[in-house]
């Protein structure tokens, strides 16, 4: 069992001249439900070598048992920090692919060719892909075998309009997640913010926000 996980390399928070990059809990929580069943992981990004942190998901209190377990772990940090360069990745060699959010994603991985490329293969041959809070982002240009939106007529969720609201940055983000998934047609739902939430379609799977993660990948051990 061989997945692959793609983050992001973007570090800016728009304009703003603050820090972003991906979400701590959002990926160690899911690297360790797919180590713990056995699974071999391919960490990449579109820079490769060391994505960057959101600093806001290293404060105290974002803190979870899976991060933890993660800054205790020197060949996650290791393996985190040598990801490999996305464009050198092609997908044939994996069951699935999964990403992690952060607000990152929606600048650099919404836009990259490359990502559009191995989802693409992925969804096309019939292999799980999953995303979860503002990684959903990822399938903006993404397209189904018949050269419509991947989202297109899907149940799907990603982080709310109203918990984008709630951090403050409607006005810093490129696009809010919720109203593209539901531009592209997807049939997009959620609960309330903060509240854990995922969707499985076929062979995508999404979740809404940070504590949505581990049931995210969860859902794809099992279409697995």
């Amino acid at each position: 069992m061989k997945i692959l996980v793609v983050l992001t390399s973007h570090d800016s928070l728009g304009e703003t001249g603050e820090k972003t990059g991906f979400w701590l809990e959002e990926f160690a929580a899911p690297y360790y439900v797919f180590k713990d069943a056995g699974a071999e992981l391919t960490l990449a990004s579109p820079k490769g070598g060391q994505p960057p942190l959101d600093p806001k998901s290293d404060d105290d209190s974002a803190q979870t048992e899976a991060t933890k377990r993660f800054k205790s772990d020197a060949d996650a940090q290791a393996a985190l920090a040598n990801t490999e360069v996305l464009s050198d990745v092609q997908d044939g060699g994996f069951d699935a692919v999964f990403y992690p959010g952060g607000h990152g994603p929606l600048w650099d991985l919404a836009e990259d060719t490359d990502s559009h490329r191995l989802i693409e293969g992925f969804a096309h041959s019939n292999r799980p892909v999953a995303a979860v809070c503002h990684a959903p982002a990822v399938f903006r240009d993404t397209l189904d075998a018949d050269g419509k939106p991947l989202v297109a007529g899907k149940r799907i969720t990603g982080f709310s309009n109203s918990e984008e609201e709630a951090v403050g940055l409607t006005n810093v983000v490129p696009f809010l997640v919720e109203d593209m998934l539901k531009a592209k047609g997807g049939l997009y739902e959620k609960q309330d913010d903060w509240a854990e939430f995922a969707i499985v379609d076929g062979k995508l799977i999404t979740g809404q926000n940070p504590a949505s993660s581990e049931a995210v990948a969860h859902k794809l051990l099992s279409l697995l």
